[in-house]
């Protein structure tokens, strides 16, 4: 296993730079960790590039973006993910970004990788810029489902945030979505304050009215001029508090089960919203994912300060199971949780663009 120590410094009682715990792995083909999570939801991004500059992620004149060379070919990616699905268990893709609908080729990407057996449950995660022709093309090539990013439905909120005037083009590609038989069609919305936190009881109304469903993000540490402030930050509890005022919110009766947020039926349903409180309400005990970055580097989480570069391995001729074997020890080294909430904490050194949702 080729390791990139990204030279944070470790937090006290974490696994060291080799990213391998002591504890002997198991012979078992599936990601295991040393805590008994099993990663079988894999988040793959097809690119770091996008076409929205949101004040939350990237500065005003954008990021140096990946060479095209470092960037997985359609072959290289289709091979990783076939050694992810046939022997190492993953059952679920999303494709992130940056933003996935500049990759080229997408809809030819997608029929390839919905062509792998057994069949992945597949779906994308995008900011709609330039859906609204390409839904059905999507779902024809075997897209399941799609998550929008929208933080706001006024027009001029949406730019200031976003620093674009295509609130319109993001609203007709979620429309196009659902219309080709997309669903759910889901929505990520983070709220800031002094920005759009005014902004949830609308964004829940647009979504209960459009049949689409909502989920709340709290802002996390992956801006790339890494600004964010805990204090800045609008709470899980400050937003079902703005949504209280409105609605009736009540448990929902469905487990949560490995998924990040955690719902509530809106008066008595059948809507419901979603809150992802990966900073005030940890649910790493539960995690099922591993990550793939455009350039091929495996992550254990979100915020691992470690990488396992699969890229060089594959392009060094490696065999399949000595890819398999290398992903399963870099998710063997998983820490139990994010460590947000711990002394020590180092953002990770890749924005979300270049990391993938």
């Amino acid at each position: 296993m080729t390791a990139v120590d990204l030279g944070f410094p470790r937090v006290p009682g974490t696994r060291g730079s080799a990213g391998t715990p002591a504890k002997p792995r198991p012979d078992k083909p599936e990601l295991l960790d040393t805590f008994g999570r099993v990663a079988t939801d894999l988040r793959v991004s097809l690119t770091d590039r996008c076409n929205l500059r949101c004040t939350y992620c990237m500065p005003a004149e954008g990021l140096d973006w990946m060479p095209g060379e470092q960037v997985l070919t359609d072959d290289e990616l289709l091979r990783l993910l076939r050694i992810a699905v046939e022997r190492l268990g993953i059952t679920d893709i999303r494709l992130t970004g940056g933003e996935p609908l500049l990759r080229p080729g997408l809809e030819e990407l997608i029929a390839r990788i919905a062509a792998l057996e057994p069949r992945p449950r597949l779906s994308m995660t995008t900011n709609a810029i330039g859906l609204a022709k390409r839904a059905a093309a999507l779902a024809g090539s075997g897209l399941d489902r799609i998550n929008v990013s929208l933080d706001s439905v006024d027009r001029d909120t949406f730019v200031k945030i976003t620093r674009r005037d295509r609130l319109s083009h993001v609203l007709d590609g979620l429309a196009a979505a659902r219309d080709a038989g997309m669903a759910p069609v889901k929505i990520n919305a983070v709220l800031m304050r002094g920005l759009n936190e005014h902004e949830a009881v609308p964004l829940l109304r647009f979504s209960l009215a459009e049949g689409y469903h909502l989920r709340f993000i709290e802002q996390m540490p992956l801006d790339a001029q890494h600004g964010w402030n805990r204090r800045d930050m609008i709470t899980a509890e400050e937003i079902l508090g703005m949504l209280r005022a409105e609605f009736e919110l009540s448990p929902f009766p469905v487990a949560r089960g490995g998924a990040p947020a955690e719902r509530w039926l809106v008066d008595g349903g059948p809507g419901d919203v979603g809150v992802i409180a990966s900073v005030t309400r940890p649910f790493c005990s539960a995690c099922e994912r591993t990550r793939l970055t455009a350039d091929g580097q495996v992550r254990s989480c979100l915020f691992s300060n470690d990488e396992t570069d699969l890229r060089a391995l594959v392009r060094a001729g490696a065999r399949d199971e000595e890819v398999a074997d290398a992903w399963r020890r870099t998710m063997w080294g998983k820490l139990a949780g994010h460590e947000i909430n711990e002394a020590g904490f180092a953002q990770p050194i890749r924005p979300m663009s270049a990391i993938g949702g």
